[in-house]
């Protein structure tokens, strides 16, 4: 009946509606200056800068650097932060010594017949492959079988243990986050080590440190907990100026 497939149509779209409003993130989608859509985050209870920017695979300095952030990197539940940098500063800080310019204009010199290939544009330089803290410099957070590799989804490795097993510094530095709030990742300790390198303990059953905590190397962090398949283990990350690398490549040999 028309009548009845209208009215069903109109309730399937009245619930369509609902759920997708249910299912808004924090993260939001905006036109830029230049017409450019970038993201936009809402801090929530719970998020630090560093873990905002672990979340989204970016460097905590330049994620301050965007919103204007000072040095304190502090951050309030319901600011509003760029995920991409302003206007065109699309390049990292640099400061750029100018030639004064001259008082006449010279003439340009004349075109030669023959079709020269144009000079492609110079690139920034690219950041050290490897983070500045060298391989043998970090500790294996804990021992035991790697239950799952490197890879750019893993971003990590999962290491396998006993729930309750002592999780361990794999180097020395400044606790940065320790919560829950970063889907995925269970009960996560960030520790910042350099202004290039984090390190990342998750799918902890306990932590044992808190934010703005100094660990030295080896002091214990957390126990062990479950990862999402319910088996014991330990998901490490080493992120290099935000981006992940493999761990295996620094940590020194079994």
């Amino acid at each position: 009946m028309p009548g009845i497939d209208r009215y069903r149509f109109a309730v399937l779209a009245v619930c369509l509606t609902l759920v997708l409003g249910g299912c808004a993130s924090a993260v939001r989608w905006e036109n830029t200056a230049d017409g450019v859509q970038g993201q936009t985050y809402t801090v929530r209870r719970g998020d630090t800068l560093y873990s905002i920017a672990f979340r989204h695979q970016l460097d905590y300095r330049s994620l301050a650097r965007w919103n204007g952030i000072g040095g304190s990197y502090l951050i309030k539940p319901g600011q509003t932060l760029r995920l991409y940098p302003s206007g065109n500063t699309q390049q990292p800080d640099t400061t750029v010594a100018r030639s004064p310019s001259p008082t006449t204009r010279t003439p340009p010199p004349a075109r030669s017949p023959t079709r020269s290939t144009p000079t492609p544009p110079s690139r920034p330089a690219s950041p050290p492959a490897k983070p500045a803290i060298a391989k043998g410099q970090w500790l294996w957070p804990v021992r035991g079988d790697i239950l799952r590799a490197y890879s750019e989804r893993s971003k990590g490795i999962d290491i396998g243990g006993q729930v309750g097993e002592s999780i361990r510094a794999s180097a020395g530095g400044t606790v940065v986050y320790a919560g829950s709030a970063l889907k995925g990742y269970g009960q996560l300790v960030i520790i910042k080590h350099s202004e290039a390198e984090l390190s990342a303990y998750g799918h902890n059953r306990k932590l044992l440190v808190k934010e703005g905590q100094r660990v030295e190397q080896g002091d214990v962090l957390a126990e062990m907990g479950l990862g999402p398949s319910r088996q014991p283990l330990l998901h490490f990350e080493i992120r290099h100026n935000g981006q992940p690398v493999n761990p295996l490549g620094l940590l020194p040999r079994a």
